[in-house]
């Protein structure tokens, strides 16, 4: 069975980048913004790791992921963070929730996808 990944970014080539390289090996669920992946969250669903944009309308990035960190159930989901900043880093390190990985856009698919699985790896040491 895949395992799932919730991808949350508002930018169309983004999505389809992501659902090019990632589909065949996961099931992804895609959002075009944080409070329609908070939505689908609060509908029960769990996936194994989440990848967010930062900059997105409605709920940004930073506030998406300190939702997801408050809320107790998915503290531990791991989160890699995709963004078009310039100051990423900076950003990253004023977030008083963590994300896993960050990347700036555009990335390296090959790193996204090693990222991915470091990150389902050390998820599943940790709970199991």
């Amino acid at each position: 069975m895949k395992r799932q990944i919730l991808v949350v970014d508002d930018e169309l080539s983004i999505l389809k980048l992501l659902n090019f390289i990632l589909s065949k090996e996961y099931n992804l669920i895609i959002k075009q913004n944080g409070a329609d992946a908070i939505s689908w969250l609060e509908d029960g669903n769990d996936p194994d790791l989440i990848i967010s944009d930062l900059e997105m309308p409605y709920i940004d990035g930073g506030s998406f992921i300190r939702n997801l960190k408050i809320s107790g159930f998915y503290r531990d989901t791991p989160v890699i963070l995709l963004s078009g900043a310039d100051n990423l880093e900076t950003i990253v390190e004023q977030m008083p929730y963590r994300a896993d990985y960050f990347f700036k856009k555009p990335f390296n698919p090959t790193e996204l996808k090693l990222s991915i699985s470091t990150a389902l790896y050390q998820y599943d040491l940790a709970n199991n």
